[in-house]
């Protein structure tokens, strides 16, 4: 194969990536979206954990003990 063949093979391997990392990351903000406008899960209460971080602090989800 000659270089432009390889760099043109290339260009659409990196198009092609870059498209994959675009569709997964709108699909993992969608699904953010979702959850916190259905009340699944509360994301407000993480971006708390910021401003209260101690041990003294209570913890934001129960654990289920098996």
């Amino acid at each position: 194969m000659d270089q432009e063949t390889l760099m043109t093979i290339a260009g659409y391997g990196k198009f092609f990536i870059i498209l994959f990392i675009f569709v997964l990351f709108y699909s993992y903000a969608y699904s953010i979206y979702k959850r916190d406008k259905t009340g699944e899960r509360d994301f407000e209460k993480y971006s708390n954990l910021v401003l209260d971080d101690s041990l003294d602090s209570a913890p934001l989800e129960k654990r289920e003990t098996k």
